[in-house]
């Protein structure tokens, strides 16, 4: 493809040879001839002087570099958009394998790929274009939208609600019974979890997560959210749009977060809490109550820059108690001459 075909695509402009022909999108240092590459920040710039790609896309052009550039609004984006271009296949449809198990009530959409030892259950629905991979099982009455993928191993519970465009990774589970007990004559009794789970259209689930379904009610994913790996999602839960969760978060019953909320690896939300949109969560922190708009990090969570001073306080401490017992051992000196 040539380079003035791709600034079209990106919406760029171009510095140096239109017509040079690219044949791939690399990083900076694997880049060879045919390549186009991009730069992330100024630290790499210096990179750029040995890259051995034929392109590389700036935000800003950059002087007397022996490369043609590509200048964007945002690099990282339009780089983005040129690896789907050039690796990423169209679905076409394989129909559906008769190695699988499709109940004769289920609603089967157009071109779907229904892939062998697929289990779908009385009832259910999957969109058109949808591509469902090998041992994935599809519950009674579950919809699933359009154009999502489900990749192997994935479990999808009875009565749960997928949009379209929505992308989970193995070994999911959605719907699993949410962690309901009431405690009685000295045994942990089960509350049996009757309410379903709602996702938003272009949700993508990681690997190896777990999305419980409402004890009544729903657990709602917000539209455009993006979930990591390992990651636990109680029961009744809300999360908002577009909001990020990285790997191995835990989030209690009932909790509320709002819309562009990040949460960071491995932070905790404790049950019943709120979260205001925006607010970013740092990793490992642990978040109790209710949140306003901020950064925060910690367990307990306190404000971003105020755990940072923290922080520099508690690489100081050995240092400090040492001052402190110094002191302490002259203060009993002093008094003992005072006492003689």
């Amino acid at each position: 493809m040539r380079l003035a075909e791709i600034a079209e695509r990106v919406h760029g402009e171009i510095f140096g040879d239109r017509d040079i022909e690219i044949t791939g999108v690399a990083g900076i240092s694997e880049a060879r001839e045919g390549d186009v590459t991009f730069l992330s920040g100024s630290r790499y710039a210096k990179e750029l002087r040995t890259c051995k790609a034929s392109c590389v896309i700036v935000q800003e052009p950059i002087p007397d570099l022996s490369i043609a550039q590509l200048k964007v609004a945002h690099p990282y984006l339009a780089f983005a958009k040129l690896l789907e271009i050039f690796y990423v296949r169209p679905r076409s449809s394989s129909g559906v394998s008769n190695d699988a198990f499709v109940a004769s009530s289920a609603r089967i959409g157009e071109n779907v790929s229904i892939l062998p030892f697929v289990y779908v259950a009385d009832n259910a629905t999957i969109g058109d274009r949808s591509l469902i991979f090998p041992f994935v099982y599809i519950g009674e009455e579950t919809v699933i939208g359009e154009d999502c993928v489900l990749f192997p191993h994935v479990t999808v519970r009875e009565r749960i609600r997928i949009g379209n465009r929505v992308i989970i990774h193995a070994n999911s589970v959605i719907g699993s019974d949410g962690y309901g007990y009431v405690f009685d004559n000295g045994k942990h009794h089960k509350i049996p979890q009757i309410g379903g789970v709602v996702i938003g259209d272009d949700v993508e689930i990681g690997s190896n997560t777990s999305i419980d379904r409402a004890t009544t009610g729903n657990t709602v994913i917000g539209t455009g959210t993006k979930i990591d790996n390992l990651v636990q999602i109680g029961h009744n839960v809300t999360i908002g749009n577009h909001s990020l969760l990285v790997a191995q978060v835990g989030i209690g019953g009932s909790t509320r977060i709002g819309d562009y909320v990040t949460l960071a690896g491995q932070a905790g939300v404790a049950d019943h809490v709120e979260i205001e949109a925006g607010t970013i969560i740092g990793a490992q922190s642990g978040i109790m109550g209710k949140v306003s708009r901020g950064a925060y990090s910690g367990t307990p969570a306190i404000p971003h820059r105020e755990w940072l001073k923290a922080q520099a306080v508690f690489a100081k401490l050995p240092e400090l108690y040492k001052k402190i017992k110094m002191l302490e051992d002259k203060i009993k000196e002093l008094e003992g001459r005072n006492i003689a």
